[in-house]
Formats: structure tokens, C-alpha cells, sequence
């Protein structure tokens, strides 16, 4: 293994084997199974294959890329192919992302054993890496940049690595940082040579005038030094004294000045680098809300046609999509059920072209997965157009499969007053659907089958005290008289009413029960004992918020389309703020988006809807916004709405917000960017001219957008130092979306990174802003450095 490697990583024989190369079969679909060769690079971080040992490779995949490793056994697809490919050979590589999944069987079951612990070595090693660990990228960009692969690099070398780090830079200017580095003139950079280069090059400037603006000599930050700064810019308040402690601490790297209590400049860049020094709060990043209210005081995210991998005409559908969207926080999740065959349900877009995967594949794909992010409720939001028979099959896999997870009754067997909490829920699946009766029906009759029961047992008691009785005096009896037969009494297991089951008992049914199951009558259209699993998520149709009020309670919610809810907020904004305040509300994106586009989900946040449903498998900005939101509590899925949206008398409008609120300004400078990458990495020769835009999404008032002007020929510390000004009616709706592009003078301009934080999560003082890529995967170390100030009521107001 290559020298570099081993001082990076430990030592395993996998890994060594990785590197030698095998062939296995890729694995596209039951009809696209091909021979490759795949092989782990010298660097231990990207993996390679070719057609065949010896022929033209192209990179696969880099570690960084991966999420998990998973045996064969658990792929859909390899599954499917188990007569054909051996399980125990199989296996999937998961990215991060909505990158698909990459199928490989081994040609033999060590081999793919192989493979999977050595890749799974380095996705640890990957995730383990420290902060400082993550600024040190020169071993990576001296692997680029070592065309020869020699361990030397030459000046032509440089300047080509230096398009590769998307910088153009004077090449006198370059030639003269070359020089300063080449220590032993050999006109080449080896070892630590090429380090110091890399230091010149990611030379701070911005940073090192800030550090010395606060430090008295200019070599070090003091405690108290460090604490003025904390609580001047930082706006760190009281606590400025004890967290210095902790940072310098955490982040100085000698340890003499942790001893010293003093911090230097690359303590303070370690600094200005981590989770502390993010924009984002890491107070925030914890669940950190009150997880005690009821479920409708807060949002909840949900997803729209979970199944779906791809457009909703001729996409794939697939349990990957429920497993990628419980994985990123969603707690609310689609399925839609229609019959199958061999009496089993299936799942997929109905009167389409999707491909169909059977009900229980997805039950069970939801009972392994629902709580490996969040512990708080699963809510399977059921779209069920299922026959008799096949939604009996229905209530049976739920019943069975979820067990214990599944809630098939209220928490305590008592009738509620008010919906139970996340908290009080916690790892319970509830089934969102339709339902025959009300929760109050459904409880009385669960008191009358307890009398019933109760009844049965004396009557049985009884019966065999008589049969005991019989027997004895069986010789008196006459002869002519006949046994009497005693009629068995069956129980269906999922307690519907006695026909369902097609039982008869000759015991009282029900009132309610009595209305609507009996011999002369035709089975009415929902199975009972799909309709007791649904507890506290009856579906009702809307009609309007008066006939809400008056006839529906407030376990019953209402599903909305995107129009249907645009007009409801133009027409009656605060009369359905106070509908959610009281009662769940679900929208849906619209029928005609077959692309599975998303709409913005902000401004049905804005009136307090709690279940926005998006198309999770499609990126943009719509989902970056989602993403950006639910970041928040722990990305445990749930968020509490504010108060005045939690109020059932509450007076707001989202359309015009007026008092109580009062108007915040919002200053952002944009310092600096570090490390751009250019998205169509193709275009060697070109090297992206940045420009960084901020989006403030919020009530219809506060949407605004500004941006710098672009920066020429540097994507890899490109400098702006301007400053952008917000003014924010409602910051507590508030999101700011940072977006840099690559500015193009005759076309669109090109996406670069993107990030997303709630106003509440954001910190104010120098921070920075780690981008992500379209599909929300980290760009690291790819930032833009900024200074963030806000101020109370509007600009120019020092009242």
C-alpha cells in the first residue's frame, strides 16, 4: 500500500486485497447485469473500475460519497435475482444524497465479505476524521496534483493543480510562492515542501487581520482578549467567560497555550472553522423543543409518494424510497394501496406505468427503518383503494409485521380531550386513514366486547357446571330426550364487529355495530378491521372551516391540495391558522406535477399547516428549503410552531402580519469563499467567476433577495467584503438561504453550493457557512465566510 495511504489509515489485509482488484457483476436490474472490474486507489479514498484488470479505468465512486454498506439480503433488487446471484455474494454500496444505489455480487461470498468490512473500514475512518484532519486536504490535491505519480511535483504540475483548485492565479506570483517552498532547489516540491505551499496558498488574510484586530501582539489571543471578542462580535452575552475556556480547550492545538489559556491563530481558524464558529447554532442542533404538546402544534415532516424513486408516470417504485425518506427525518410517510395478485396488496401510482412492489415489503421496510433517526411517531398516511378482501390482508400485515410498534388503540383506553404528545409517543406507528365510526363509538364498543367477554365466560361457566350436572344424572334422563348442542361463540382476533369475520354470534352486536354489518346488508366498502387501526388520524373530507368546527373533532384531519390551501390562506388566512391550532392539516403537492417538482413549502408553514407532504427524491430549492427547516431539534422530525400559530383564538394573518411583531434588521457581510468547486468538472480550462446570493423566505412581505457581484478567475478564496440588508416583519417564520453561483455572461448561471438555516438557529458574529450540494451532501471544505448582525425593528431605526 502506497505510503501515503498508511499514514492516513490503518493497516488491513481487506484493504490491501481492495487495492489488487476484483471482478464482480454490477447489478442495474433483472435484465442489466455486466463484469467489472473494481479497484481501490492508492489514495485509500476513491474506488475505480474498467471493463476489465488492464483496461481503461474511470472513478466509480469516493469514500466521502458513501453512507452505508448493506448485505445482499437486504436489496430489493439482488433479492429479486436470488435463484440467478447468490445472496451471501451480494452486496450495496448507499450514497448519501438521492444517488441510486450501486448492486455488486462478488464471486464468492469472502470475497464480497472483503469488501464490505474494508469499505466500511474507511466510511468510519471517513466519519472519524477530526477538524483538523478535515482543513489538512493537502494530501488529497498532492494526489491530484502528481500527474506522474513520482511523489515530486513540478512547477508545471502546480500550475496545473492550481486549475484543478479553481484558481487562476498571476504565474509570476506563483512561481515565486513555488520558489519560497522549494527549500532543497530542487525545482521540485516533495514531503513537506509541498505542505508549505499549500499553507501560502490557503493563507487567511481576512482571518489573520480579524485575530489581530483583538490581539495586543498580534501571536496570541489572552483569555480576556478572546472573551471581548466572544462577546463583541460573538454576541455570546454572559457566558463569553466560560466558553472561552472551552474553545481554547477544544480548539488551541499546542499544549502549552491550552495551559497558558491562550489561543493562536490556528487555534482561532480551528475555531472560526467547527460547529462553534458555524452560522448554524449548535444549541439548535439537539432536540431541544418542548416535545410535550400535542401533535398538531407542530410540523411534521412528511412526504408525498414515499414509493417513488423517479417521476410519478413512469418511475421506479421502490421500499428504497421509504428507507432514504425515514433515514432524512421524515414522520410522515405515503403509501398508496391497491389490489394485487395472489390476494396481496400492492404499492404504486395508481392508473401509471410505476413499477409495483407487494404492501408488506413496505410494512416491513417501515418497522426496520421508522426509528433509526428519530425516536418520535411514524405516521403511515394510507391511500387505500383496495378491495374487501385485500384491505383485510392489509390489517393483517400491519397487525403482524409492526407488533408492538404499531397503535391500534388510544394510550391509556380512555376517550382524549386533546391529541397525545411526540413524547407520549415516542417509537409508535400510527396509521393516518379512513375510519367507519368515531374514536368514541370505537370505545364504547371496545367496553361493550369487554362486557361481552365477560358475559361469554359465566355463560361457558355455567354451561359447563350444567354439562357436569347433565353427566351425572344421565341415567334418570329419559331415554326419548336429545343433547342439547351448545352453539361455539368465536371471537375475531382483530375485534371487528362478529360478520366481518363471517362468524355469527348469537350475542347482542352494537348499536353502532348493528347499523352497519348484518346478513341482509352488502359489506360496506372500508374492512372494520382496517378501520380500528386508525385512532387518532381519522381522513374527513373539508368542506369549510365553519363546517369544521361544528361537526369534526379534533383526532379527524383534513387533506388539502396545493391550490386547494393557496386560496384557503388568500381567502381566510387567520381562519385557518386557528383550524390548525385544533386540528392536523396534510397538504399534497398537485396532481399535475408528474416530474414530482416540489412547491415551496414555506408559505403553508406560514398558516400553520403541519403536514406539508414534498417529493423527497427531488432536489432544488424547494427541498433545500424543507431540509434547511427540519436541520433544527434534532432533525427528529418534528419542530414547534410558534405561539401565535399554536393559539385557536389567535388574530394573525400569514398574508398581513401586523402587531405584535416587531420588524428586525438584518445586516450580512460576505467576506470570503474558500474552496469552490466547480459543478461540471469537465471544463478544465474554465474556472468559475463566484458570486454568493442570500434568500430570505418567510411571510410574503419578508421573501427578498440580494446578492454580491462576482469574483473573476477564483473559485478557491475568492474575497467580496460587501454588505447586504434585510428588514424581517416576522423572524420567527423566517428562513436565509445562501446560494453561490458560477456567473455566466451569456447564460444561466451555474449552481455552486447552497445552505439553509432557520432565523432562529442562526448566530450572529464571524461565522461560516458550510455548503452543500444540490442533493444536501456536504461540499467540504467548501464555505463562505460572513459576519452576521442583527438589530431590533426596522433599518435606519436606533430607538
Amino acid at each position: 500500500m502506497a505510503s501515503l495511504m498508511q499514514g492516513r489509515l490503518p493497516i488491513s489485509e481487506d484493504l490491501l486485497l481492495m487495492q489488487k482488484g476484483t471482478l464482480m457483476r454490477k447489478v442495474r436490474s433483472k435484465s442489466w447485469k455486466k463484469l467489472r472490474y473494481f479497484r481501490l486507489q492508492d489514495d485509500g479514498m476513491t474506488v475505480w473500475h474498467a471493463r476489465q484488470a488492464g483496461g481503461t479505468a474511470k472513478p466509480t465512486f469516493s469514500i466521502s460519497d458513501v453512507e452505508s454498506v448493506r448485505e445482499g439480503q437486504e436489496s430489493e433488487l439482488l433479492r429479486s435475482l436470488a435463484e440467478e446471484l447468490p445472496l451471501e455474494q451480494g452486496f450495496t454500496i448507499v450514497f448519501h444524497g438521492r444517488r441510486s444505489n450501486l448492486d455488486l455480487v462478488a464471486n464468492s461470498a469472502e470475497e464480497a465479505k472483503i469488501w464490505m468490512q474494508g469499505l466500511q473500514l474507511l466510511v468510519d475512518f471517513v466519519t472519524g476524521m477530526d477538524q483538523q484532519e478535515r482543513l489538512d486536504q493537502y494530501h488529497d490535491w498532492f494526489q491530484r496534483g502528481d500527474k506522474n505519480q513520482d511523489g515530486r511535483m513540478s512547477f508545471q504540475e502546480v500550475q496545473r493543480l492550481l486549475h484543478l483548485m479553481n484558481v487562476k492565479m498571476d504565474q509570476e506570483y506563483a512561481f515565486q510562492l513555488f520558489q519560497a517552498a522549494d527549500m532543497s532547489e530542487s525545482g521540485t516540491l516533495e514531503g513537506q515542501e509541498f505542505v508549505e505551499f499549500y499553507k501560502a496558498l490557503t493563507k487567511r488574510t481576512e482571518v489573520q487581520e480579524l485575530f489581530e484586530n483583538f490581539s495586543a501582539d498580534g501571536q496570541k489571543l489572552t483569555l480576556l482578549e478572546f472573551v471581548d471578542f466572544l462577546q463583541e462580535e460573538q454576541k455570546e452575552g454572559e457566558r463569553a467567560s466560560d466558553l472561552a475556556l472551552e474553545l481554547i480547550d477544544r480548539y488551541e492545538p499546542s499544549d502549552s497555550g491550552k495551559l497558558r489559556h491562550v489561543l493562536s491563530m490556528d487555534g482561532f481558524l480551528n475555531y472560526l472553522c467547527s460547529k462553534d464558529g458555524d452560522i448554524f447554532n449548535p444549541t439548535c442542533l439537539p432536540v431541544y423543543q418542548d416535545m410535550t404538546q400535542p401533535l398538531n402544534h407542530y410540523y411534521i415532516n412528511s412526504s408525498h409518494n414515499t414509493y417513488l424513486v423517479g417521476d410519478q408516470l413512469y418511475g421506479q417504485s421502490s421500499v428504497e424510497g421509504y428507507i432514504r425518506a425515514l433515514k432524512r427525518g421524515c414522520r410522515c410517510v405515503e403509501v398508496d394501496i391497491w389490489d394485487g395478485p395472489s390476494g396481496e396488496p400492492i404499492v404504486y401510482h395508481g392508473h401509471t406505468l410505476t413499477s409495483r412492489i407487494p404492501f408488506k415489503d413496505v410494512v416491513a421496510t417501515v418497522a426496520q427503518y421508522a426509528f433509526q433517526t428519530s425516536d418520535y411517531p411514524v405516521i403511515l398516511s394510507l391511500e387505500n383503494h383496495c378491495s374487501w378482501e385485500q384491505q383485510q390482508v392489509m390489517a393483517c400485515h400491519l397487525t403482524e409485521i409492526l407488533g408492538e410498534q404499531l397503535l391500534s388503540t388510544t394510550l391509556d383506553g380512555l376517550l382524549p380531550t386533546q391529541l397525545p404528545s411526540p413524547e407520549e409517543l415516542r417509537r409508535k406507528i400510527l396509521v393516518k386513514g379512513k375510519k367507519l365510526r368515531t374514536l368514541e363509538e370505537d370505545l364504547e364498543e371496545e367496553e361493550e366486547e369487554e362486557e361481552l367477554e365477560c358475559e361469554l365466560e359465566r355463560e361457558q361457566e355455567a354451561d359447563t357446571e350444567l354439562e357436569a350436572q347433565l353427566e351425572s344424572e344421565s341415567q334418570e334422563l329419559s331415554p326419548r330426550s336429545k343433547d342439547k348442542k351448545k352453539e361455539k361463540v368465536v371471537m375475531c382476533p382483530l375485534f371487528c364487529p362478529p360478520i366481518c369475520c363471517e362468524v355469527m354470534v348469537q350475542a347482542p352486536i352494537s348499536k353502532a355495530g348493528s347499523l352497519l354489518f348484518s346478513k341482509q346488508k352488502s359489506k360496506p366498502i372500508l374492512c372494520p378491521s382496517l378501520s380500528a387501526l386508525v385512532v387518532y388520524l381519522k381522513s374527513v373530507s373539508f368542506h369549510s372551516f365553519t363546517h369544521s368546527r361544528e361537526h369534526y373533532r379534533f383526532y379527524e384531519t383534513s387533506s388539502f391540495s396545493e391550490a386547494k390551501a393557496r386560496s384557503l390562506i388568500k381567502e381566510a388566512g387567520n381562519e385557518f391558522v386557528q383550524h390548525n391550532a385544533w386540528q392536523l392539516s396534510r397538504v399534497y403537492p398537485s396532481g399535475l406535477r408528474t416530474d414530482s417538482s416540489n412547491y415551496n413549502p414555506q408559505e403553508l408553514w406560514n398558516a400553520g399547516c403541519q403536514m406539508v407532504a414534498m417529493n423527497v427524491q427531488t432536489a432544488g430549492l424547494e427541498m433545500d428549503i424543507c431540509d434547511g427547516f427540519f436541520r433544527q431539534n434534532g432533525g427528529c422530525g418534528y419542530v414547534l410552531k410558534p405561539d401565535f400559530l399554536r393559539d385557536a383564538q389567535s388574530s394573525f394573518h400569514p398574508e398581513r402580519p401586523i402587531s405584535p411583531f416587531k420588524a428586525q434588521t438584518l445586516l450580512i457581510q460576505i467576506i470570503s469563499g474558500q474552496q469552490l468547486p466547480k459543478e461540471d468538472t469537465s471544463k478544465e480550462r474554465s474556472i468559475v467567476d463566484p458570486l454568493v446570493r442570500v434568500e430570505i423566505f418567510g411571510v410574503r412581505p419578508d421573501k427578498s433577495r440580494q446578492e454580491t457581484s462576482y469574483v473573476e478567475n477564483n473559485g478557491f478564496n475568492p474575497y467580496w467584503g460587501q454588505t447586504l440588508s434585510f428588514q424581517v416583519l416576522v423572524p420567527q417564520l423566517a428562513l436565509l438561504r445562501f446560494v453561490v453561483e458560477d456567473y455566466n455572461r451569456k447564460s444561466r448561471n451555474d449552481f455552486i453550493g447552497q445552505y439553509t438555516v432557520p432565523w432562529s438557529c442562526m448566530q450572529q458574529g464571524y461565522r461560516h457557512v458550510h455548503l452543500l450540494s444540490k442533493d444536501g451532501i456536504s461540499l467540504h471544505p467548501a464555505s463562505i465566510f460572513v459576519h452576521i448582525s442583527i438589530r431590533e425593528g426596522p433599518e435606519g431605526d436606533e430607538s
